[in-house]
């Protein structure tokens, strides 16, 4: 995947939350834009904790551009907060 794909997700107005899938099967969902940063070769997400994703990141996980396989919009139900 490129940058531009996920930074053009990521400006969406306005925001919708989505998924991205990786090669070896993990997940990570984005509900908001603060909670990816995009770089050349990679996506670093931020991994809420325990109050949600509108509370402190527990930490960080870093996503290889050439691993995400695809994205999907992410299913608000299971959003917590």
């Amino acid at each position: 995947m490129r940058p531009e794909d996920i930074l053009e997700l990521l400006r969406l107005h306005p925001f919708e939350p989505f998924r991205l899938h990786l090669s070896d099967g993990a997940s990570y969902e984005i509900w908001h834009p603060d909670m990816a940063i995009v770089q050349r070769s990679k996506v670093i997400v931020a991994v809420p904790g325990p109050e949600g994703p509108d509370g402190p990141a527990e930490g960080v996980v870093h996503c290889s551009l050439s691993h995400i396989t695809r994205t999907e919009p992410a299913d608000r139900s299971g959003m917590t907060a």
